[in-house]
C-alpha cells in the first residue's frame, strides 16, 4: 500500500512539473547571450574579459593560502562567471546539448530550485577543487563542463534504473536503441576517472573537472533522495 502510494505520489509530482523547463531555458539563454557579446567584442576586449571573468587554479590556491580576513570577493567572482563564458561554440553546443538531455528531468521531478543548485554549487565545486588539486597551474579556465557533469551525476543519482534511448548508425540504418543510463554515464565517468590517470598532461584540468563536478552533482542527488524519505507523509 505504502509502496503504491509513493509511486502515485511521485507520478503526480512530475506531471505537476511538466511544463516550461525554466532554469534550463535560463541557463541556456545566459551562456548564449555571453558567448554571442565575447564573440562581438575587439580582440583586446575580448582577451580582458576571459582573463577577469575566467578561473585561474594558481591564483585561487594563492588565495586560499591567505587568511579568511584576507579573502576578496573578486577572487572567487570567477567560480560563478566562468561558468557562462565559452569562446568555442562546439564546446558550447556539447554543453547546452548535454543539459538538455539531463537536465528537463531533474527539473520536472526536482523543480527548478534544485536544478540550480546542482548546476551551480556542481560547477563552482568542481573549480574549487581543481585549485586545490591543480595548485601550480596558471591558466585561465572557463565553460560550463563541470555543472554540466554535475547534472549528469544529479541524473544517475535520481533515475539509476532509467533508459537513455540512443541512435546508433548500423551501415546505412540508423538504429533506435534503449540502453540503462547506469551504463550510458557509468561508462563516460570510467573514462574521465582512465584519462586523468594515463592520459594526456594537457588535459587533465578537464578531466578533473568533469570528474568533481559528475561526484558533486551525485551526491547532491544522494541527498536529496535521502531527505525526500524522512518527510511526513499523509496516508
Amino acid at each position: 500500500m505504502a509502496s503504491a502510494w509513493g509511486k502515485g505520489r511521485e507520478k503526480r509530482l512530475f506531471e505537476r512539473r511538466s511544463g516550461l523547463p525554466l532554469v534550463t531555458l535560463l541557463l541556456t539563454v545566459l551562456c548564449l547571450a555571453v558567448y554571442i557579446l565575447i564573440a562581438l567584442l575587439p580582440p583586446l576586449q575580448h582577451r580582458i574579459v576571459i582573463e577577469v571573468a575566467g578561473v585561474n587554479p594558481s591564483s585561487m590556491a594563492r588565495a586560499f593560502a591567505m587568511p579568511v580576513s584576507e579573502w576578496h570577493a573578486a577572487t572567487f567572482r570567477p567560480l560563478l562567471a566562468a561558468l557562462f563564458v565559452h569562446v568555442e561554440f562546439l564546446h558550447l553546443l556539447g554543453n547546452l546539448a548535454y543539459l538538455w538531455v539531463f537536465g528537463i528531468p531533474i527539473e520536472r521531478l526536482r523543480g527548478a530550485l534544485f536544478l540550480l543548485l546542482v548546476f551551480i554549487l556542481g560547477g563552482a565545486g568542481a573549480y574549487l577543487i581543481l585549485a586545490q588539486r591543480l595548485p601550480q597551474v596558471d591558466t585561465i579556465v572557463i565553460g560550463a563542463s563541470g555543472a554540466v557533469s554535475a547534472v549528469l551525476g544529479a541524473y544517475l543519482g535520481l533515475f539509476p534504473g532509467r533508459q537513455i534511448g540512443l541512435y546508433l548508425p548500423l551501415g546505412l540504418v540508423v538504429q533506435s536503441v534503449r540502453v540503462p543510463a547506469l551504463l550510458v554515464i557509468g561508462s563516460w565517468f570510467a573514462l574521465q576517472l582512465l584519462y586523468s590517470m594515463v592520459g594526456p598532461i594537457s588535459g587533465m584540468m578537464a578531466w578533473w573537472i568533469h570528474l568533481t563536478g559528475f561526484a558533486l552533482g551525485l551526491m547532491l542527488a544522494l541527498l536529496a533522495r535521502a531527505a525526500s524519505h524522512f518527510r511526513p507523509r499523509r496516508y
